[in-house]
């Protein structure tokens, strides 16, 4: 009898084999791919590994016709050149089951991992079951327990829940993507477009903020505000009317104090932080260290499959009691840096997270393990102490704090103040330095007492558009909204961007994506319809319920689609002029670098020389001003930054393998000069390298 069991990826079938084995593991390489064979109890096992996805879907006869809906599963290699990596993992995986006679699989209890799983079972095994382990950590005790208690089934309606929605993005992402392309290629021109089941609705909702910027018109307002150590502010706060506010502030811009009429002072406590769900990871990654979601994921990941920390893809932000609280501060105090509060929490008679509502049946929210990170890059090391801490922080006791109330009197006019402290820290100093609260302490004042004033303004402002969303709060909104999933909603952000949608850290929705999202609302309009795309996600959760069949939703997706693109065929050519008029646009403006330094009148651009195979930068004003730059060897993009030793432009440049880097283009930048005068052999050895003089 020999057991295969089968992970998801390399890391996770060696913490398996070291979990399991009776002794040292024995590790067998074919072409650079591992796989281990250990006794467990005297019983031989087999662990191979995955790498992702081995299997994706695939048209049975390929074409570029649209709508297309006869699918099947296909070796990744055998879809994409950037799949060929996987070729070696499915030989191996090929090789070892024909020793099998019994199968686990032991990939992420997921969606995803369970379809991965199943792929290899049904097209590599040939199998129709298999057992089933469940985990949430790489630890040992943890995975030695979910083998002892596998399942000897596999989780079907996770597994037909995965595969729905696999078909369902194929049916929507190829079909919506082919139908932009063919209809800019009706009209002439030729450019990557996609759109997909939930890529739409996440651009729609971009788009309507941008509408929403760029129609917004600013209103002035004025604000009354009189200074002593503490600024007081006019009750109604925003005048609209410059006269209401003139007559007020003529009446009392030579008073010299205030009367107080009142000072009150209210307590009140905050709760201690919930656990980490991955969008909050996400949210506070990004608001602490700039960390984009979809870094803080891929760290995240690798947390886990070192067994640091719990698998990353949850929407739970709830540690259960089946996690033993006591043993898991233990071994954190174990780590120097949080001995200190880990001893004072185990002196606690009670040890309870402060759990939030949100659950997730497959996974708890994310912990540490209490294994001792080694080598940890300083992003992983920023996320790790982060996800500490935030744990710690769950265990711990309310904050107090209080806010100071004070109004005051000037000529019959009210004016306020406030200020809030901490009085107690609780868990502010378990989540230190995370916790962002603004400290501001009132003066101790009674009522009928003087407030001296040194000096009463009349503040002239303008109102302010909406905020742009950032990477982190277009993600939390996709979450409200029931778009995507939590491990999907990055990736979407990210195709976004490399389809020229969007573009910055704050974003901002190019003419090609507002243009996009006009043409789906105008002539396909459901298809970018949130509601459509919150009633599959609604289905897709019904099947792992058991409440809904799979082979209903797919066959009302292909309804819509089939109404709808036909619809959407008879204006192709009208609709791909729209959408070059617009794609000339974007990428105009995403080639400007700023004002040209000779002339004034014109703009420089990046332009690219076929002859040379190179980049430069040009006036656009050409041929009557002849400005040229030369651009060093990258991907160059505009920065909207200048140099600050010479006043120029900067670009971005962008290599393969290395960070991106700001670029001064000016040859007679005084810094450039000295740089260069300084790394002269360097400078020599680039040249060389490029074979250029």
């Amino acid at each position: 009898m020999t057991e295969l069991i089968i992970t998801e990826k390399p890391s996770q079938s060696e913490k398996i084999a070291q979990a399991l084995s009776d002794k040292k593991p024995t590790k067998k390489v074919i072409n650079k791919v591992p796989y281990y064979e250990i006794t467990h109890n005297k019983k031989k096992i087999i662990i191979g590994c995955a790498v992702g996805h081995l299997y994706n879907l695939a048209e049975k006869k390929k074409s570029f016709m649209y709508p297309s809906f006869d699918l099947e599963w296909k070796p990744s290699n055998e879809i994409s050149k950037n799949s060929e990596f996987s070729k070696k993992y499915l030989t191996v995986l090929k090789k070892i089951v024909k020793d099998a006679t019994e199968f686990t699989v032991a990939c992420d209890y997921d969606t995803e991992g369970s379809l991965i799983g199943y792929n290899i079972i049904r097209f590599v095994a040939n199998k129709k079951d298999a057992n089933r382990m469940k985990f949430s950590t790489l630890t040992k005790n943890e995975l030695i327990e979910s083998y002892d208690k596998k399942s000897k089934h596999l989780d079907f309606h996770m597994i037909n829940s995965g595969e729905t929605r696999h078909y369902l993005d194929y049916f929507y992402g190829i079909n919506i993507s082919r139908a932009l392309m063919s209809a800019v290629k009706a009209a002439g021109s030729y450019k990557t477009l996609s759109s997909g089941r939930v890529q739409g609705p996440a651009l729609k909702v971009l788009a309507a903020r941008e509408l929403e910027i760029r129609k917004f018109k600013p209103k002035k307002y004025w604000q009354l505000q009189a200074i002593n150590s503490l600024e007081l502010w006019h009750e109604k706060d925003k005048f609209f009317e410059k006269d209401k506010a003139d007559k007020i502030y003529n009446n009392i811009k030579n008073e010299k104090s205030a009367k107080v009429k009142s000072s009150t002072t209210k307590e009140f406590y905050q709760e201690p932080p919930n656990p980490f769900d991955l969008t909050s990871l996400q949210l506070e990654s990004y608001r602490l260290f700039k960390i984009t979601p979809k870094q803080t994921l891929d760290i995240a990941q690798e947390l886990y499959t070192k067994a640091y920390t719990s698998y990353p893809r949850t929407s739970s932000n709830q540690i259960p009691e089946s996690i033993n609280y006591k043993e898991l501060i233990k071994n954190l105090s174990k780590q120097t840096k949080y001995e200190k509060a880990c001893k004072f929490l185990l002196s606690k008679k009670v040890l309870a997270p402060n759990n939030g509502k949100k659950k997730d049946p497959a996974h708890p929210a994310i912990y540490p393990t209490g294994e001792i990170p080694k080598k940890l890059s300083e992003r992983s090391q920023k996320i790790y102490d982060l996800i500490v801490k935030r744990t710690l922080a769950s265990f711990s006791e309310k904050a107090k704090r209080q806010t100071v109330h004070i109004k005051a009197e000037i000529k019959g006019e009210i004016f306020a103040a406030k200020g809030t402290t901490t009085i107690e820290k609780g868990w502010h100093s378990f989540y230190e330095p995370y916790v962002k609260q603004e400290e501001h302490e009132m003066p101790n004042m009674k009522e009928g007492g003087k407030i001296k004033l040194k000096k009463i303004n009349k503040l002239e402002k303008e109102t302010t558009p909406p905020t742009r969303y950032s990477e982190a709060s277009i993600i939390k909104e996709l979450e409200n909204k029931n778009l995507g999933t939590k491990a999907t909603r990055a990736a979407i952000i990210e195709a976004l961007y490399q389809r020229d949608y969007i573009t910055g850290k704050s974003i901002e929705v190019t003419d090609l994506g507002l243009e996009t999202i006009k043409v789906l609302d105008k002539y396909i309009p459901e298809i970018i319809d949130e509601k459509l795309t919150r009633h599959f996600e609604e289905e897709l959760e019904e099947i792992i319920e058991d409440k809904s069949e799979p082979e209903k939703i797919l066959e009302e997706s292909k309804q819509h689609l089939t109404k709808i693109l036909t619809r959407f065929k008879k204006s192709e050519k009208e609709i791909g002029k729209e959408l070059i008029e617009s794609l000339r646009e974007t990428q105009n403006k995403a080639s400007i670098v700023g004002e040209c330094p000779v002339c004034k009148k014109g703009e420089l651009k990046i332009l690219y020389s076929r002859r040379f195979k190179s980049y430069f930068i040009a006036c656009n004003q050409y041929p009557q001003c002849k400005t040229t730059f030369s651009l060093t060897q990258g991907l160059p993009k505009p920065m909207d930054k200048k140099c600050e030793h010479c006043g120029f432009p900067l670009v971005q440049i962008i290599r393969k393998g290395t960070r991106p880097f700001n670029y001064c283009f000016n040859k007679q930048c005084p810094k450039r000069i000295e740089w260069m005068k300084e790394n002269k052999k360097k400078v020599e050895e680039f040249r060389k390298k490029l074979n250029k003089p």
